[in-house]
This record gives C-alpha cells, sequence and structure tokens, in this order.
C-alpha cells in the first residue's frame, strides 16, 4: 500500500513519525509538509524528510486562504502523480481536500476540536477521525462527520511522542537551575485570548535573577519583541528544537497549555500551563495533578519557587506522570485496525 501523510506543524512531525517507522517496513510511505517558520529545519531530529509544497499563510485570514488555495492545487498535481491508495493526516483542510477530490480514503487524526476553521474544512471529506479518550464525540458536532466514523483511542498524543525519543541518556547540563517558557501561539485561527505572558516573563526575570530564563519563541516577530522587551535578561531560542533534549535540562516549564506543556508533564517536570488555547488535554493533565495551571504571575512566581526549592515536589510528579504514561494504549495498533476497516 502507498501512504500519504501530510505533516503541518512540529506536533504532528513527532506525533506521525512513530506510525511511519512501523509502516514503512510494509508499506510505501511519502511525506508532504509546507513553508513554515515551525517547521523549517526540524526533519534534523528526526527521520521522516516530507517534501515541501506550499506555505503557511500566517496570521492574516485572506494570506491563509491564499495560501491554502496554492498549496491544495501544487498538491493536487503531485498527489494525483503518485497515486497513494490512503492519506493520515491531523486534519490538514489541503490533503483532506485533495484526498477527497481524487477518491482516496482519508484517516485523520485530531484532539484538538476547538480549532473549529480546521476541523470544519477538514473533516467532511475524512473518512474516519482518530482521537483521544477524553474527548467526546460531541465535541466534533457540526463538523460534518458521522459518531460512528469517530474512533477514540487510550492515549495522550504527547504520550505517542515521548514514548517515540531517541532511548539515548543525555546528561543534565552543568550549571544553575533553568526555567523554559514557552509563548503561547499567535497565528492559529483559534487563538482569541489577549497575551499574558510578557508580564509572567517580567515577574519571572524579577525574582529569580541567578536562575537561567529561556524562552522558546515561535515566530520572528515575537522573538523580536521578546528580544526589545528583555535584551540579555533571558536566552532566546528561535529555531526548531530537540525537545526531549531540551526537556531533559529543564527544573521547571511554563507553557500556553498545548502539545509542549502536555510532554514536559508527562516527563514529570513541574510544568504550569497558561491555558491560553483551553482544551481537555489540558483540563485533563490539571486534574491528574499532571500539570499546574495559573495565569497569574504571582502565584506562578510561588509555584516555580517551591518547585526550584523541593525535591519531593519533583519525585512525586515523575512518579504520577509514569503512572500515568504506563496505563496508554499503543494508538499504532488502533491505526492499523482502522486501516484494515477500510
Amino acid at each position: 500500500m502507498k501512504i500519504w501523510f501530510d505533516i503541518l506543524t512540529p506536533k504532528q512531525y513527532l506525533f506521525f513519525e512513530y506510525f511511519i517507522q512501523k509502516l514503512r517496513k510494509q508499506h510505501k510511505i511519502v511525506c508532504t509538509s509546507r513553508r513554515y517558520e515551525q517547521v523549517n529545519g526540524i526533519e534534523q531530529f528526526g527521520s521522516v524528510n516530507p517534501v515541501i509544497i506550499g506555505r503557511h499563510g500566517g496570521k492574516n485570514n485572506v494570506n491563509k486562504l491564499l495560501a491554502s488555495l496554492d498549496r491544495t492545487k501544487l498538491l493536487t498535481k503531485k498527489i494525483e502523480k503518485w497515486r497513494p491508495d490512503l492519506l493520515i493526516s491531523f486534519c490538514s483542510p489541503e490533503a483532506s481536500r485533495v484526498a477527497y477530490g481524487i477518491g482516496v480514503s482519508h484517516i485523520a487524526f485530531s484532539d484538538s476540536p476547538q480549532a473549529t476553521a480546521v476541523m470544519k474544512l477538514s473533516l467532511p471529506y475524512a473518512t474516519k477521525l482518530l482521537t483521544p479518550w477524553i474527548i467526546p464525540k460531541q465535541d466534533f458536532d457540526g463538523f460534518g462527520i458521522d459518531y460512528k466514523n469517530i474512533i477514540r483511542y487510550r492515549a495522550i498524543d504527547a504520550g505517542v511522542i515521548i514514548k517515540n525519543y531517541k532511548k539515548n541518556k543525555q546528561k543534565k547540563l552543568n550549571g544553575g537551575k533553568i526555567i523554559l517558557i514557552r509563548p503561547e501561539e499567535s497565528e492559529a485561527a483559534y487563538i482569541t485570548k489577549e497575551s499574558k505572558t510578557i508580564k509572567i516573563i517580567k515577574k519571572i526575570v524579577k525574582e529569580f535573577p541567578d536562575e537561567k530564563k529561556i524562552v522558546l519563541s515561535r515566530y520572528k516577530d515575537q522573538t523580536k519583541n521578546l528580544k526589545k522587551i528583555f535584551g540579555n535578561s533571558i536566552s532566546l531560542l528561535s529555531k526548531p528544537v530537540n525537545g526531549k533534549e531540551l526537556l531533559n535540562n529543564v527544573d521547571c516549564f511554563v507553557g500556553s497549555g498545548g502539545t509542549m506543556t502536555a510532554e514536559s508533564g508527562l516527563l514529570g517536570i513541574p510544568t504550569i500551563s497558561l491555558n491560553s488555547v483551553p482544551n481537555r488535554i489540558e483540563e485533563f493533565l490539571v486534574e491528574k495533578g499532571i500539570i499546574v495551571r495559573s495565569e497569574n504571575p504571582d502565584r506562578i512566581y510561588r509555584e516555580i519557587y517551591q518547585t526550584l526549592n523541593n525535591l519531593q515536589i519533583i519525585k512525586k510528579k515523575k512518579i504520577k506522570a509514569r503512572k500515568l504514561i504506563a496505563s496508554f494504549e499503543d494508538p499504532y495498533q488502533v491505526l492499523l485496525k482502522t486501516m484494515k476497516s477500510l
């Protein structure tokens, strides 16, 4: 079988790499992606080297539309020549439309029903949807897919990414303690909350002068703004990084509530979620005590202070995270079963 993967974000790259590694043993795999700051260069951290077709449209909705239309046309020409038997995507709007147009079955993954624009543009064309068990099927109401075609698996996508990380042992970097901060997504269509990250970073810089503050920015404009405000008081990383290697050296993580926040929590790292994008995964991890949620700079300061000065907190979090990951099923088996049903 020839299987086509369309990979649009770093999370999708790391998540799908696990499936691709297994499927390529018996099937021919073709992968596509797009020009996008967040993905460019990420292949250096994995084994997948996708063909770049089209680009990300940026913040502006009209530019998003034009980029999507252009990419759909470019993909159609390429995929029509390749003639794959199956598409697997994380609800790629362009790939969904192309697959439907040329009569290719589409297995879509999603743990983000809050991304309503993407859901509306992709799920009407999907054959099956695979999603974590903690997301009710009702969350996908109004997106054009029947409940009978929604299949849930007992795992969190960040857990799949963690299990796929290379098993090589990594030494902790020498030096002081490290606080890693991941600002919120700023170019996604579903972002509506006003950013509070700047106030929080200012508080962290003020209260933790001796600790290393690393900020993992997402876009050029975001990087320029942070550099202008904080100068040398923070260390800025603006290119794709090896998540496991970076998190392995972190003593505390402050994230926006997305995939990296979940990864950090599931690795047992004391993690604070700003909940910039309310979602079921973040809610579940907060309820389980894997991560802490707060948007209050003073509370975040207290949480970080306790974390950096109490080894028992870290020990308990690692034990709790390991138990949760051990309870997850392998979604690859669910994918195989779904493929056989088509």
